[in-house]
């Protein structure tokens, strides 16, 4: 696509920066962009395994145990479909206004909801309106983080060098990872407490924990530029009046294949991550612990994956690449699943270390430049965000209610590969029409 990189000479980036300047600037809006994704997707994320752990008890205490864990699912997945509408509003606004000034609210938004989940009563205090308010702060936090993605990525691609775009852009998918990775560990730690502590007040903690990262993301977010490419439109006047409705309307493929090509990654993940969890514990009698150690394990090597298949995309293309990590998720989920439910602690803890650490992260790093190309600079952020976004509420927010419903018609865990695969399939498909990644050795 042309206007990505003839935008960014517009801008004069080449002529009045020098190249060191011009790296050590993408660096640091590349680090913020980590940042702030890593802290939302911690606030995000500890709700899905507060879901799994322990909400259905104190929320949803009046059901069966089943019934409880399905209505713990339903109210986390009501966070991700909240995710478009997010997506929507703030990319409107970030192809009016700006990219930095959305993720600044959005990540202020999601803070404050997230400290406001930890201090909740629970159903034996306040009944029914304890429940009530758990979903409406969680559907706040769908909101909010249907926001922040697609922005952060964009802010990564837009202010890096045109050979290194899948690179940077792949850091604020690694932001993913160590949010990930400090709710499991907040979690860890608090597990370690008498199930009593635990359930009375242990779980609050890495909730209220977020006020404090909320206020050093603030203050990273605020030391960082805005979009030359955004910039450059804006000067020229030529940002839409209504970029949703442009996109809808012109650039309803892409979009379509955004959609198509992000099913497979996010229903895995969030299939992992959250009911993964429940499952080892409830069926297989797992401890929490162990269920959580493999998650963190995977989360771990993620961070060196996810950047290392983005810098992968600068050598050969992120399309080629996005294609070939979602055939490899297709062939592989099924023998993923088969052996998560084993029964065996070790298949279960490599099976997830290797979904998460190399299924995941080879679609999951190379996504902000290939799907960045996708639409004009005008019209990314509506375009990028309402595609993840409803990707992530049809496969993310429905991961886990339909992974339960699998497993109680077939009796086995299996069938939820085979679910994953198929999406798997749908994505590599997707990538394959998407429009090819301006790969700078081709544009020189």
């Amino acid at each position: 696509m042309s206007n990505t990189t003839s935008v960014a000479g517009a801008t004069g980036l080449s002529a009045t920066h020098p190249p060191r300047a011009r790296a050590s600037s993408s660096v640091r809006v590349a680090m913020a962009a980590m940042v702030g994704t890593a802290i939302e997707a911690f606030d995000f994320l500890i709700y899905g395994t507060a879901a799994a752990l322990v909400f259905n008890q104190l929320f949803f205490p009046t059901f069966d145990p089943v019934t409880g864990t399905l209505a713990a699912f339903g109210a986390f997945a009501s966070g991700l479909i909240a995710r478009p509408i997010g997506g929507l509003l703030f990319g409107h606004f970030g192809d009016r206004i700006g990219r930095k000034a959305m993720l600044t609210l959005s990540l202020l938004l999601m803070g404050i909801c997230t400290v406001l989940i930890g201090l909740l009563p629970t159903y034996a205090s306040i009944g029914v309106w304890a429940t009530v308010l758990l979903v409406v702060l969680r559907i706040a936090q769908g909101l909010s983080f249907g926001g922040e993605l697609g922005g952060a990525m964009l802010m990564a691609v837009e202010h890096a060098p045109a050979k290194s775009r899948g690179f940077f852009g792949s850091l604020p998918q690694a932001g993913a990872p160590i949010g990930l990775l400090m709710a499991t560990a907040a979690f860890s730690m608090v597990n370690l407490l008498p199930n009593e502590s635990f359930l009375n007040w242990g779980w609050r903690l890495p909730f209220l924990a977020s006020a404090l990262l909320i206020v050093v993301g603030l203050y990273i977010r605020y030391t960082v530029g805005e979009s030359p490419e955004f910039e450059a439109v804006k000067n020229k006047r030529k940002t839409s009046t209504l970029p949703a409705a442009e996109v809808l309307k012109r650039h309803w493929r892409p979009l379509l294949m955004t959609i198509g090509g992000k099913l497979g990654e996010v229903t895995l993940f969030y299939t992992i991550v959250v009911f993964s969890i429940s499952y080892a514990t409830m069926s297989l009698g797992f401890s929490r612990g162990d269920a959580l150690n493999a998650v963190l394990i995977g989360s771990a090597i993620q961070l060196f994956s996810i950047p290392f298949f983005g810098w992968i995309a600068d050598k050969v293309g992120a399309r080629r690449i996005y294609v070939f990590g979602s055939v490899l998720l297709a062939v592989m989920a099924p023998f993923l699943f088969k052996a998560i439910g084993s029964g065996s602690v070790v298949a279960y803890t490599v099976a997830v270390v290797i979904a998460l650490s190399l299924n995941y992260a080879i679609i999951f790093g190379p996504q902000s430049s290939l799907y960045s190309v996708q639409f004009p600079i005008e019209l990314r952020y509506s375009g990028m965000s309402i595609g993840i976004q409803l990707a992530a509420a049809m496969g993310g927010g429905m991961a886990p209610l339909i992974a339960t419903g699998l497993v109680s018609a077939y009796g086995d865990i299996q069938p939820v590969g085979f679910y994953i695969a198929a999406l798997g399939l749908i994505g590599a498909v997707s990538a394959w029409f998407m429009r090819g990644d301006v790969h700078p050795a081709h544009t020189e």
